[in-house]
C-alpha cells in the first residue's frame, strides 16, 4: 500500500439553488470503486494563503466566476483508499454564493484545471442523500 508523505490541506465550497448543490462531476476509480461520482468545486490550500481565500481563488480558476464566502461550515478529515493508495485530507468547507445571481439560472458550468475539463452540475440534495448520485467526500453529507 502506498502512502503519501502528509495529508493535503484543501477547502471546499458548497453553493445552493433551492433544493440543489452544485457539484463537480467526475468519473474514474475512487474509494468505492469505479464510475460516476460528484465532488463540491474547491482545491489545495496554498503556502501562506488562508482557506477562505483559496476557496475564492478555485472558484475564479476553475469556473471563472466570484464569490462571496458566507460562512466556514466545519473541518473534516477524509482518510481513504484508491487502488492501494492512501489519500488524507483535511479540508474546510464554506457556504459560498455568486456574486452574479444569474449564474443561478446556468444549468451546468465547464470546469478547467490545467488540461482537464469536466462539468459543474446543479445536484438534487436528494439524489445525494438517497444515494442516487455519489458524494465524496463522504461525510459531507452529514453537512448539507
Amino acid at each position: 500500500m502506498n502512502k503519501s508523505l502528509s495529508p493535503r490541506a484543501n477547502t471546499l465550497g458548497l453553493i445552493y439553488r433551492n433544493n440543489d448543490i452544485l457539484l463537480e462531476e467526475n468519473e474514474g476509480n475512487h474509494s468505492r470503486g469505479t464510475g460516476v461520482y460528484y465532488r463540491p468545486i474547491g482545491g489545495t490550500i496554498e503556502l501562506g494563503e488562508k482557506s477562505s481565500e483559496t476557496i475564492q481563488r478555485e472558484f475564479y480558476e476553475e469556473l471563472a466566476t466570484d464569490i462571496e464566502v458566507r460562512r466556514h461550515i466545519t473541518c473534516l478529515e477524509n482518510i481513504f483508499e484508491v487502488e492501494g493508495s492512501i489519500g488524507h485530507e483535511i479540508t474546510q468547507i464554506y457556504e459560498v454564493i455568486f456574486k452574479d445571481s444569474a449564474l443561478y439560472q446556468k444549468d451546468s458550468f465547464q470546469v478547467v484545471e490545467g488540461n482537464r475539463v469536466t462539468y459543474a452540475k446543479w445536484i438534487p440534495l436528494e439524489d445525494l442523500f438517497t444515494g442516487k448520485k455519489l458524494l465524496y467526500p463522504e461525510d459531507l453529507l452529514n453537512f448539507l
